[in-house]
């Protein structure tokens, strides 16, 4: 037991250092440049917060992590969801990619003061993805409802009904101003617009195939923004 669980935390452990690779390459890559400080803090915020929670539920909630380790178009067993997922990595890439091109072009001037308060909020955003997480543990990166699934609404989830969502839409509000780049909030509106699909086609979904959903959206008006929508 105890060799397959150490398996499954190196396998967790290289899925990351791939992960944070990657992340490196697309952040640093159009850039042009190692100076790109924003690029430095925003990336630490990132792969600090990601690593923090990683560990946290590796010892707490392993099936959790296991859960979020499938993900990507390739993981989704809904047709749907799979375009969906395509069109979000992309978008997201993107939003990634472009400060980069900024910071090497000077495109923007954004003062300090609002490249550190974006940046708190991308912190908070992991600390709101960090609740999410311990109060429900059947939150997967995939759309599927497993076994025995309960419909979880306390916590966030009775403020509304999909507050990791919730979460990655200050998260995405905030990476414009967090890497030095007003340009990027034109990514805001195919980022945003992907995250909105997915919300509506994962309710379409839940709704058919977990027991009580439909009776918790009746409950709990909000989906993303509290008393807005």
């Amino acid at each position: 037991m105890a060799t397959s669980v150490n398996a499954f935390d190196r396998r967790a452990w290289v899925r990351s250092a791939i992960s944070a690779l990657a992340f490196a390459v697309v952040l640093f890559g159009p850039a042009g440049s190692l100076r790109f400080w924003q690029g430095w803090l925003y990336g630490f915020i990132f792969i600090t917060a990601t690593i923090l929670i990683s560990i946290y539920f590796l010892e707490h909630d392993p099936k959790l992590v296991e859960r979020r380790m499938h993900v990507g178009p390739a993981a989704e067993q809904e047709p749907m969801q799979k375009i969906i997922m395509t069109y979000t990595l992309l978008s997201f890439v993107m939003l990634l990619a472009l400060p980069g091109f900024d910071y090497r072009w000077h495109w923007s001037a954004v003062p300090l003061w609002l490249v550190l308060a974006a940046n708190a909020g991308v912190a908070l955003s992991f600390g709101i993805f960090f609740v999410v997480l311990k109060q429900n543990s059947y939150a997967a990166s995939t759309v599927r409802v497993e076994p025995d699934q309960p419909v979880v609404s306390t916590g966030l989830y009775a403020i509304v009904r999909h507050p990791f969502y919730a979460g990655a839409l200050l998260f995405l509000i905030c990476t414009p101003s967090a890497l030095g780049s007003y340009w990027t909030f034109l990514m805001l509106i195919p980022t945003v617009a992907a995250l909105i699909w997915r919300l509506l086609d994962e309710e379409r979904f839940l709704k058919r195939n977990l027991p009580g959903y439909e009776a918790y959206c009746r409950a709990i008006r909000f989906r993303l923004i509290p008393r807005i929508w």
